[in-house]
């Protein structure tokens, strides 16, 4: 099964939802499906490791109601809070990160959505950046309308983030205050105004095997330029907090299913990196991360840029920055 299914995939084909979840459940050593997954990613995925960084624009305080964010006012987590950093520390922590190898780079802030003034000021560091830096402007802001959109895309912006973090059948039990229907609306008008769209979400948070390729396979609807993949990192306060740290193998699992789902789309190791050994890390590489987000994150440490270039260098990667 292992082997018709992987020759499919690199032949064009498609994995079935009834096919991801055998994979997944199958009492066979997992070792075979994550050979699959390798295979997969050698054939199908471009063999440039490239790396995004991203700065904390503004933390904290939140009014949505996420069980994994430190950020959300709903829960006591000590998480640090800050308005608007303005945009010569977005520039700083930019030339960091451009320094360090990134050759992406993204503006994150807390919240909802952003309202007029978020907006102009968001505009703001982006065309300070475009204009100091060579890196690809990314922004995670919430739910966004096109016209803000338009806007931050005249103003420099090439990518969009918006995660939809978990299956959809399983996000109302995560999130109530928005929907996995409200991101896609606001990916869509990201998408229709010509720009590139990175989404994914985060592995540990009480999904299902059926969940984790359900998961999959809405990212695969949505099909976005890049999928992050975070690991649940859990932090004292939140509701998630006692879920703990995934296993090791609940983690590879949720990488080869998203492989096989998506065999083109750079997989980008995020969220949870430095809660993993290095022999794990290896390990992801292997079956299918091709992409990272290093440095500094919003209330977590991210993966160190040296450490995820060597391993992605060991695995065959090209690592050298490319700004074109």
């Amino acid at each position: 099964m292992f082997q018709e299914i992987t020759e499919r995939i690199i032949k064009g084909g498609e994995i079935s939802y009834d096919e991801a979840l055998a994979l997944l459940s199958a009492e066979s050593p997992h070792a075979e499906l994550y050979e699959a997954a390798h295979k997969v990613t050698q054939a199908l995925t471009p063999k440039r490791f490239d790396f995004c960084g991203i700065v904390n624009a503004r933390s904290g305080l939140c009014g949505e109601n996420c069980k994994w964010c430190a950020q959300s006012a709903h829960w006591h987590t000590g998480c640090e809070t800050f308005p608007w950093i303005g945009a010569e520390a977005c520039l700083k922590a930019a030339l960091d990160a451009e320094a360090k190898g990134a050759t992406r780079f993204g503006l994150v802030t807390s919240g909802r959505s952003l309202d007029e003034q978020g907006v102009e000021e968001v505009c703001e560091a982006l065309t300070l950046l475009r204009k100091k830096t060579h890196l690809h402007l990314c922004a995670s802001l919430g739910i966004l309308s096109k016209d803000q959109i338009e806007r931050l895309k005249e103003a420099g912006l090439e990518w969009l983030h918006c995660n939809i973090e978990t299956a959809p059948s399983h996000f109302p039990n995560l999130c109530t205050t928005h929907t996995v229907e409200e991101k896609r609306e606001t990916l869509k008008a990201a998408r229709e105004a010509g720009l590139s769209i990175c989404c994914g979400g985060i592995i540990g948070m009480g999904e299902t095997k059926e969940q984790l390729v359900e998961f999959a396979f809405a990212l695969k609807e949505i099909s976005p330029n890049s999928i992050p993949v975070n690991v649940l990192h859990p932090i004292p306060g939140t509701p998630l907090y006692e879920k703990g740290i995934p296993e090791p193998e609940r983690i590879l699992d949720a990488v080869a299913i998203l492989r096989l789902v998506n065999p083109r789309t750079p997989l980008r190791f995020a969220g949870g990196r430095r809660d993993m050994s290095d022999e794990t890390a290896k390990k992801c590489v292997y079956v299918g991360m091709s992409a990272g987000i290093a440095g500094p994150l919003l209330t977590t440490p991210g993966g160190d840029y040296d450490d995820d270039r060597h391993l992605a260098a060991l695995a065959g990667y090209d690592v050298s920055p490319d700004l074109r």
